[in-house]
């Protein structure tokens, strides 16, 4: 896992300024959360440092290493959306397994590894099912297994539970935390939800149209 440094960040849209003179450090192993209103800056600045935005200025690093005019592709990252986009026609196992499959890793290895995802996110009953027919939290956990199987350098997600009903967010959020602390993983975390970002986070950074208004 890794640090992640961000220095005066800065992303324009024409003339809208999304997020201005942003700086702050993920430290390794930390979880981090951005709290903010919808339009306040956060997904655009979790989506630079995941390298699907490329910033107007300023600078990403990640584990030391500038990263910030590099594309996704080129980033050791996952990226855990709301929506959780699982392949319909797979069943949970294939799903989890995908990205190692794309990577070329052989057969035995993704097996080991996606059934011990599984096992880490109590979904291993779940591997042979379909995944259009599993709740709503089980597919939130094939999507996290999905990231976590790569082992990459750090989490980003985006208002991951954001679809979730109100009995499942609970329950998510202290798995989500659980499991971050079973694994000590680097993650930035967004919401707008001041109880999620309360009960998971180490760290907060508040942001209100594109500026960093409180962090600790």
């Amino acid at each position: 896992m890794a640090e992640i440094r961000v220095e005066h960040l800065r992303k324009a849209f024409g003339d809208f300024v999304a997020v201005q003179d942003s700086s702050f450090v993920v430290r390794d192993g930390e979880f981090f959360v951005m709290l903010g209103p919808s339009g306040c800056g956060k997904t655009t600045t979790l989506r630079m440092i995941a390298g699907l935005e490329l910033p107007t200025g300023g600078k990403i690093l990640l584990g030391g290493e500038d990263v910030t005019m590099r594309r996704a592709r080129e980033r050791d990252i996952a990226f855990v959306f709301q929506l959780f986009a699982l392949y319909p026609h797979m069943n949970v196992r294939r799903n989890i397994g995908f990205p190692l499959l794309a990577q070329g890793m052989p057969g035995i290895e993704i097996r080991q590894r996606v059934e011990e995802t599984a096992k880490l996110l109590r979904i291993d009953h779940l591997l042979n099912k379909s995944v259009s027919g599993l709740a709503g939290g089980d597919r939130q956990r094939v999507a996290l297994g999905r990231a976590i199987v790569r082992r990459p350098k750090c989490f980003l997600m985006d208002e991951p539970l954001g679809t979730l009903d109100t009995e499942f967010r609970d329950l998510m959020v202290h798995e989500l935390r659980e499991l971050h602390n079973r694994i000590h993983a680097t993650t930035v975390y967004v919401t707008h939800d001041q109880m999620e970002a309360m009960s998971m986070a180490d760290k907060i950074a508040v942001m209100n149209h594109g500026v960093i208004e409180q962090f600790g």
